[in-house]
């Protein structure tokens, strides 16, 4: 079965799609500012506020592998209006938690409807890469970071100082649910079931975490997403304390780092698709070094110059690897279904995030957090010596791929 044209090759489609992402992303974000504010309203303890940032994070790496199945049995419009309306009714009962340790079980909950959102655009945009063009493959991710980062700490601040944290949850479950409204119109561009589709079950999940064994290229490109989305989220996370603690830095000068960063990552995604596309190999290493230098740089120095420098410079080369990455997984998705693949993606994205966090929490009260930025730089390096996934060796995939 063919999608329904239009598809994103029509810029209406395409639009509303993008509409459709940053909107996503702004509930995304607003959850996670509020779920921290609300937790600290309740008098959370640092150990408790990471119990409840942990467990959504878990909720969403439990239910990546099967959403990714769901979305090649039943499409993914079903399944985002489904996590949709079912998260924004979740955010009406958080009112009523009283103690931080009960908001445990609610955010395990929320965390497991968010990858029936985030895998069912990420199996639309992946199988549509082909009509827009790979030069546009970071439009999806930049469109979702410009809702996450950019848009939802101020209006998450806002509906905290109307409303506090306990009232804001009406609007953000609103927010959840009205892209529902829209959903319709992008998202049946996508089959509502891919042929030879596999029911869900336990050893269909075990095939699926087979096919990184069976596919050495997806396997590395999985795992340059791991270490990708770990540094972005090291350096977001710690990046204030460093500055503030160690340097004196105002809260001011520290979220406006955090912020050129973002907006060097959203450039990146959005302009440098065609200059990566038509420069091979030679982008791909480019970007490793981008990383590579500006990790040391990090790690290294305390003076305002370098640490400008290198948050700036890791934003580009990380948006550029993650051009890189959403191009591979679409390739993959071709030929081992866009869902099943969406699906993966989204378990090593937010793995890598976790791991970048529990780096930081295990490693900087013995070492110190800015040090840990060049335990990166020799894992970025390590991907010199492998070929781009942009551009895998057509032999090995098909000999990969006929097994």
């Amino acid at each position: 079965m063919t999608p329904t044209a239009p598809g994103l090759a029509d810029t209406r489609t395409l639009a509303a799609f993008i509409l459709l992402a940053s909107l996503s992303g702004i509930g995304v974000g607003l959850a996670k500012v509020n779920f921290a504010l609300y937790a600290l309203s309740l008098e959370a303890s640092p150990l408790e506020l990471g119990l409840v940032a942990g467990a959504q994070t878990a909720g969403l790496l439990l239910a990546s592998l099967p959403c990714g199945m769901l979305v090649e049995q039943f499409g993914p419009l079903r399944l985002y209006v489904f996590g949709s309306l079912l998260a924004g009714g979740l955010f009406q009962l958080l009112p009523l938690v009283g103690q931080p340790l009960l908001l445990l079980l609610p955010t395990l909950l929320i965390g497991l409807c968010m990858p029936c959102r985030l895998v069912s655009l990420n199996a639309v945009f992946m199988q549509q890469l082909a009509q827009v063009g790979e030069a546009r493959a970071g439009w999806f991710r930049g469109s979702q970071m410009i809702g996450m980062l950019l848009l939802a700490p101020p209006l998450a601040a806002l509906f905290a100082g109307w409303l506090g944290a306990g009232g804001s949850w009406l609007p953000i479950g609103l927010l959840f649910a009205l892209p529902v409204l829209l959903a319709p119109r992008v998202l049946h561009i996508y089959p509502s079931r891919r042929q030879g589709a596999e029911p869900l079950s336990l050893a269909a999940l075990g095939r699926q975490l087979g096919v990184l064994r069976e596919q050495p290229a997806l396997r590395d490109n999985c795992l340059l997403e791991f270490c990708v989305q770990a540094a972005a989220m090291f350096f977001s996370y710690f990046i204030v304390a460093i500055t503030v603690q160690d340097y004196g830095w105002s809260a001011g000068e520290a979220a406006a780092l955090l912020s050129a960063h973002g907006l060097a990552y959203i450039v990146a995604l959005f302009g440098l698709g065609r200059l990566l596309g038509g420069s091979g190999q030679a982008g791909f290493v480019a970007s490793l070094l981008l990383c590579a230098v500006a990790l040391a740089s990090l790690g290294l120095s305390g003076r305002a110059p370098l640490l400008w420098g290198g948050a700036l410079l890791l934003g580009l080369g990380l948006g550029m690897l993650q051009v890189v990455t959403l191009s591979a997984y679409a390739r993959h998705g071709a030929q081992l279904g866009h869902g099943r693949i969406a699906g993966l993606a989204v378990l090593a994205g937010p793995g890598g995030s976790l791991a970048g966090s529990v780096l930081g929490g295990v490693l900087g009260e013995w070492f110190g957090l800015q040090p840990l930025f060049l335990l990166f730089v020799p894992l970025f390096l390590g991907f010199l010596v492998r070929p781009s996934p942009q551009h895998p060796q057509p032999a090995l995939c098909a000999r990969r791929i006929s097994r």
